[in-house]
Order: structure tokens, then C-alpha cells, then sequence
């Protein structure tokens, strides 16, 4: 058997190797029932090679076993061997029942329906856990990095779970939902300004670029440039042109690629800008480059103009 995530597809063989029948099947318990069914009608079946017992055939395998068939993990073709007979899901079936014929494949596959089984979906909970526990860990300490100096030096000797109970007893959660609405507000301010292309999320990713003082920002360009979407000069010969910015914060550039993908979708005016430079001859690329640089004219402008104070 050749298995997939939503088919498998499935050989006979005969004792001499002949090729009896091919066919496939659903990666359901319906398709698990009328595999065995189906391979029957050709025969006594008494041996099985499945590839990928331990993911896409696991199912599969433990039913088989179920049905008094011995069955066998087999690996998948060589490279070599797939260049020269070339590559299908019917001739990989074929090959995983020869593999079994002819005695390669001798590995029988795991029941997976015992404590062992249980134990492998412990350990792989816990492993996640750790991991997460591991990233939460690094994520504080990465925060404290930028914290005021006192602080930092006030909690620089202290071990993780004592880290954990001292950062706790911070917490001001009236202070935190007081912030948290206010950003929400001014994200969704920028949400309803933009109207297309933009969403929550999106808004807080680029306010967050910005900062709480975006008077730091001097002009439209230098906020572009803060984004990686400020075009970059390149030159060679006679050939002088721009290129896509591989700098500033990515995940602004991100939020601004977001935008621009969304818009043309759904934006008439942006679709028509599209066409409109596709027929001058500009690539892909430059054109998604410089409506990402409009997006952020567009998000420059509308944060300057929600600021308290005098507007420019």
C-alpha cells in the first residue's frame, strides 16, 4: 500500500510477483473495510507492505493486523530506483508489496493499540509542554532585556521559578486592560481609517513599529524605511532600477505584505493599478513593492493625524 492523507492506494500480487489487481481507497474506517475485502477477491492475503506505518498508514495497519494480516513497515523507494522505473502512487503500491515477496522489507509494523501507545502520546504531550514552557522562559527574559535597569538588576540572580512568582505579584490587571483598550481603540481607529486591506491584528503590528512617540518619525519615508519598503537603488551598466528592501522590522513589512495581498483581492482600484503596470511592463515584484509603499504612506499619515497635539 501507497498511503496518503485522504487515499491509499493498494496492490496484489501473486506468489510470482504477477500483478493481480490495483485500486484505491479513502483513509477511512469505511475505505479500512473494504481494502482487506476488495484484496480478497484475488486470494488468501497473508502478508501486507505498508508505507509510512507510523503516520499516514498507521490507521490502516492496525486494522489490517486486526484482520489476521501480518503486515510490514517499507521503506519508501531509492532515488536511483525511482528514476529508472520512474514514479506513481499505483507503482509505489506495487513496488511495497514486491519489497515484502521478495523478503527487503522485514520490519513488521508497531500494533499501536497497547500502554506503549499510550506512553508515545504522554511523551509527546510532554514534550510540548516543556517546549512551551522553554519558549515562555526565554520570551520573559528577552522582555527584561529592555526593562528599567533596577528592575533588570533586581531580578538578574534569581532562578526561573522564583522569576516566575516575583514577575507575578507585577501584575496590575485594572493597568493592563486600561492599556490593552487603549490600544485596541487607536488599532481599531486605524482599522476604520484604512477601511480596506487591514484588520485588527494588522494595525497593532504596525503600531506597534511605531511606538508610543511617532513624532520619533520624521517623514512618510523614514517610516517606509523603518518597514523594508523604501526601494533600494541598484544599478549595473547601463541598467539602473530598484529592488525590494530585505531590511527594517519584518514584521511590519509582513503586516504591509498582508495588506497589499488583500487589497488585491477585493480593491477594484488597487486591481487596477495592477493591470495597469503589468501592461507597462513592470514585474511582480515592483509593482507588490510599491503598493506596499503606498500602504505606508497611508498608515504614516492616518497614526500622525490620531496623535493628540498639532498635525503636519
Amino acid at each position: 500500500m501507497d498511503t496518503h492523507r485522504d487515499v491509499h492506494v493498494a496492490a496484489v500480487l501473486s506468489v510470482m510477483g504477477t500483478v493481480l489487481a490495483t485500486d484505491q481507497f479513502p483513509a477511512t474506517a469505511a475505505g479500512y473495510r473494504d481494502l482487506p475485502k476488495w484484496a480478497r477477491k484475488s486470494g488468501a492475503v497473508r502478508r501486507a507492505g505498508v508505507e509510512g506505518t507510523g503516520s499516514y498508514g498507521a490507521s490502516l495497519s492496525r486494522y489490517l493486523l486486526t484482520q489476521d494480516i501480518d503486515v510490514f513497515d517499507v521503506n519508501r523507494m531509492d532515488r536511483a530506483d525511482r528514476r529508472r522505473r520512474g514514479k506513481s502512487d499505483p507503482l509505489d503500491a506495487q513496488n511495497a508489496a514486491r519489497a515484502v515477496l521478495s523478503g527487503r522489507a522485514r520490519a513488521r509494523a508497531k500494533s499501536g493499540d497497547g500502554p506503549v501507545q499510550i506512553a508515545r502520546m504522554y511523551k509527546l504531550t510532554k514534550a510540548s509542554a516543556v517546549k512551551a514552557r522553554t519558549q515562555a522562559i526565554n520570551q520573559l527574559k528577552a522582555v527584561l532585556i529592555t526593562a528599567d535597569p533596577a528592575l533588570r538588576e533586581e531580578l538578574a540572580g534569581l532562578g526561573n521559578a522564583e522569576l516566575f512568582r516575583t514577575c507575578a505579584r507585577f501584575t496590575d490587571v485594572s493597568s493592563l486592560e486600561e492599556v490593552g483598550e487603549e490600544s485596541v481603540l487607536q488599532a481599531t481607529r486605524i482599522t476604520l481609517g484604512l477601511l480596506v486591506g487591514i484588520g485588527p491584528d494588522t494595525a497593532v503590528a504596525l503600531l506597534i513599529t511605531v511606538g508610543d512617540n511617532p513624532e520619533r518619525l520624521d517623514s512618510e519615508a523614514s517610516f517606509a524605511a523603518l518597514c523594508g519598503v523604501s526601494p533600494v537603488e541598484r544599478s549595473s551598466g547601463r541598467r539602473q532600477y530598484r529592488r525590494l528592501n530585505r531590511g527594517g522590522d519584518r514584521q511590519a513589512n509582513a503586516a504591509l505584505h498582508r495588506i497589499v495581498f488583500t487589497r488585491l483581492r477585493v480593491d477594484p482600484r488597487t486591481q487596477d493599478y495592477y493591470e495597469r503596470r503589468i501592461k507597462e511592463g513592470k514585474a511582480r515584484r515592483e509593482i507588490v513593492r510599491c503598493l506596499k509603499r503606498y500602504a505606508a504612506r497611508e498608515v504614516f499619515h492616518l497614526v500622525r493625524w490620531l496623535q493628540p497635539g498639532p498635525r503636519s
